[in-house]
C-alpha cells in the first residue's frame, strides 16, 4: 500500500499537523498555526486513561493493545486496564503498522 502518507508529528492542544513529515515553516490544523516552542510535549495526553484490548483481526491484530481516543495509535494496558504513558506519535513506527491500524479502523471505525 503506497499511498501512506506520513504527517508532520507535531500537536498543539491536541490537534494534528495537517502538513507533510519534515515541512519547513509553521505547522497547522485547519487555520491554526504554532512554533515548534508552542507543541505540545511527546508524551500523549492520553497516556493513563482507562482502556480496554481492542477487537481482532482475522490475523490477531493489534494483539490485544488498546486504541488510544487522543493520538489513535494502538497501545499496551498496565494490569490496572490503563493505557501505558505513550508518545502521541512514534517515529519508528514501520510503513506495515501504519497500514494495519487503517485497515483496522476501516473494520471496526474508532
Amino acid at each position: 500500500m503506497s499511498g501512506v502518507v506520513q504527517f508532520c508529528r507535531s500537536r498543539n492542544h491536541d490537534r494534528r499537523c495537517t502538513r507533510p513529515l519534515d515541512h519547513p515553516g509553521l505547522h497547522r490544523h485547519r487555520a491554526i498555526m504554532w512554533t515548534d516552542a508552542a507543541a505540545d510535549p511527546p508524551r500523549c495526553s492520553g497516556s493513563g486513561a482507562p482502556g480496554e484490548p481492542a477487537a481482532l483481526l482475522a490475523d490477531g491484530y493489534p494483539g490485544g493493545r488498546a486504541l488510544c481516543p487522543v493520538c489513535l495509535r494502538f497501545v499496551e494496558l498496565d494490569g490496572a486496564s490503563r493505557l501505558v504513558e505513550h508518545d502521541s506519535s512514534d517515529e519508528a513506527e514501520t510503513r506495515t503498522e501504519t497500514e494495519r491500524r487503517r485497515a483496522w479502523i476501516n473494520a471496526h471505525g474508532w
